[in-house]
């Protein structure tokens, strides 16, 4: 029965360590390359489907050069990932759960807006 405690002393003490910097760090490369609306855009589109960049660049309105440059932030944060086919190169989400961090970020928005009409009243 000690054992168990201990054990579950140790596990404790480890889960309320303080953060170290550099996980906030990774994590704000995951926000960086998320901080573009057109890249915002193309994870929204993204998660109805695979995409090739030739669609992502007419949904955009930007050139495919831009939306590659784009693509490969995103990739680089972990957030999409490519294949390429032939001549064309295919995305998909591979972090679905970063549309929950839309919805979030909808929510804020949406309390933000109803206190600036409170205080208009």
């Amino acid at each position: 029965m000690v054992d168990i405690f201990r054990h579950f002393a140790k596990y404790a003490d480890v889960t309320h360590r303080p953060p170290k910097p550099a996980q906030f760090k990774s994590q704000a490369a995951v926000f960086k390359a998320l901080a573009h609306p057109g890249r915002l855009l193309m994870v929204h589109e993204l998660s109805h489907g695979e995409r090739c960049v030739c669609e992502l660049a007419a949904l955009v309105g930007s050139e495919m050069s831009t939306v590659s440059k784009h693509l490969s932030q995103l990739k680089q944060a972990g957030i999409v990932d490519d294949e390429k086919r032939g001549a064309q190169v295919f995305y998909r989400l591979k972090t679905p759960c970063v549309m929950n961090f839309f919805q979030c970020v909808t929510s804020v928005r949406t309390e933000v807006a109803k206190e600036e009409s409170a205080a208009w009243q």
